[in-house]
């Protein structure tokens, strides 16, 4: 039989039905297949146990991805800042039916994982777990390999841009998370946060994401979804168009065009008020409050005077700012500001009528914080 090249992934239910129905197996196997993947965290067809032997082993070679290992490939596992060499198969198993492999996971004291995953092509990107004291256990996913945005303070563009991640790419980095979890917990939540521009690569985006929140996918609650964007209107204003459940974080970062233009090179482009007139639209369109970011770098853009600044260009809006204190990278000039700094610029704004969310650090110890990621142990 000729080998099946479409990752498994790649098929949403109907498409696997409609597959299978061309190979001669009933409907029903692919609900089977479903939920051994979503709900049962089974990446290997052999385990698949109320299928039979023969059809575990046709969908094995239709299905499976062989890593064929370079010579030499050693994974890592990255605790305390101390890299240790593990087992060639320890993260991944010669029949898996996932595309990836596993290059370095790393390991927080405040329960945060981190995965890098190298593609068939070579290309890596990370993906994060969160855990906080609410229970919530929250997947961050990357939508492209390396960023084309150049944002000054973010380590996820200093390689630049190599593509658009796939559907099925995004769905592995999500199932990878939830196998990191115990068997009786699963993801609560996703942000689409990690590198990339998710507006740029919504034909991928969008698809994956219907997998996770479907009933026989993830499950995950539509409502516990967030994209984060750098502000491109035209992907802004498509998401409104489509209706999407999700909820919609526009990266702000500063209070005026002269500011974002020296830090966000984006903005030359669509200035601040483009982008607020597409979340607007959103806002109109879905009426899903619209959560603006906001990233405090010491002496550029946390002064009282900016928090006030920031309140007169969101005082109309149904709207919330997410403050996020800098979290530095070795190779950028930025600093984080005091916490008294930070607790100014919020006191600023909630006297002047806006809601404010501190986003506390997770992760920052293994660089998994937001605008950390990056393609750590670079890509060959």
């Amino acid at each position: 039989m000729e080998e099946q090249n479409k990752p498994l992934l790649s098929y949403a239910q109907d498409e696997l039905i409609a597959y299978f129905e061309t190979l001669g197996l009933p409907a029903f196997r692919a609900g089977q297949v479903r939920r051994w993947i979503f709900s049962r965290k089974t990446d290997r067809f052999s385990l698949m146990s109320d299928i039979s032997k023969d059809v575990r082993a046709q969908l094995t070679t239709l299905f499976s991805r062989p890593k064929s290992a370079d010579v030499g490939f050693t994974p890592l596992l990255i605790a305390n800042g101390v890299q240790t060499p593990v087992a060639a198969d320890a993260y991944d198993s010669d029949d898996s039916l996932y595309e990836g492999r596993v290059v370095a996971k790393s390991l927080s004291d405040d329960g945060s994982e981190k995965l890098l995953i190298e593609w068939r092509d070579g290309r890596r990107v990370e993906c994060v777990l969160l855990r906080d004291d609410r229970d919530h256990r929250t997947a961050c996913v990357s939508v492209q390999v390396g960023c084309a945005m150049g944002c000054a303070f973010c380590a996820s563009g200093l390689g630049g841009f190599a593509r658009n991640l796939t559907k099925s790419e995004m769905l592995e980095q999500l199932l990878r998370l939830n196998a990191l979890l115990p068997k009786e917990e699963r993801l609560t939540h996703i942000v689409v946060m990690g590198t990339g521009e998710p507006t740029l690569n919504l034909d991928a985006l969008l698809p994956a994401l219907a997998e996770a929140t479907s009933k026989d996918g993830l499950d995950i609650g539509n409502r516990r979804v967030t994209i984060s964007t750098v502000g491109v209107p035209a992907g802004i204003r498509r998401l409104a168009e489509a209706k999407v459940p999700y909820k919609l974080a526009v990266s702000l970062h500063a209070p005026n065009d002269r500011i974002r233009d020296a830090i966000m090179p984006q903005n030359k482009i669509h200035p601040i008020a483009e982008v607020l007139s597409a979340a607007d639209a959103f806002f109109r369109t879905t009426g899903r409050r619209v959560t603006y970011e906001y990233i405090l770098l010491d002496g550029v853009n946390a002064s009282v005077e900016n928090a006030r600044e920031l309140a007169r260009l969101l005082r109309n809006k149904t709207a919330i700012v997410n403050v996020i204190p800098y979290n530095p990278a070795p190779e950028l000039p930025f600093k984080t500001p005091s916490n008294a700094t930070v607790r100014r610029f919020v006191d600023a704004l909630e006297g002047a009528g806006i809601q404010v969310k501190v986003r506390f650090r997770k992760g920052d110890k293994i660089n998994a914080a937001c605008g950390q990621l990056r393609w750590s142990l670079r890509d060959k």
